[in-house]
């Protein structure tokens, strides 16, 4: 059974910083696009942004200039470092990951999710 942890949530004052990271383990072959994404309570889930086995990444145009997403494939984990943080961010935020198992099987994985809370 393949899983996605994700951790390094928190609470944190406006302008604050946190890195948050997501692993991926199980019987896993391959992972193609790894992706954050957030939702706020009573909204929707909302895109933060994807980045490719290759490296090439994409952000939501709320989040450009103070969030970051990287992996490290090795690993099978993919991080995203938050910086500047408002209180406009505060959500929990989910790990997605497009997952290629053993056996050549292909699914889409969610995390649980990691709380982020960002007061003034």
């Amino acid at each position: 059974q393949v899983q996605l942890v994700e951790s390094g949530g928190g609470l944190v004052q406006a302008g604050g910083s946190l890195r948050l990271s997501c692993a991926a383990s199980g019987s896993i072959a391959s992972i193609n696009t790894m992706a954050w994404y957030r939702q706020a309570p009573g909204k929707q889930r909302d895109l933060v942004a994807t980045i490719t086995s290759a490296g090439t990444t994409n952000y939501a145009d709320s989040v450009k200039g103070r969030f970051t997403i990287s992996r490290d494939n090795a690993k099978n984990t993919v991080y995203l470092q938050v910086n500047s943080l408002k209180p406009e961010d505060t959500a929990a935020y989910y790990c997605q990951a497009d997952i290629i198992l053993s056996g050549n099987y292909r699914r889409l994985i969610w995390g649980r999710g990691t709380q982020v809370t960002v007061s003034l």
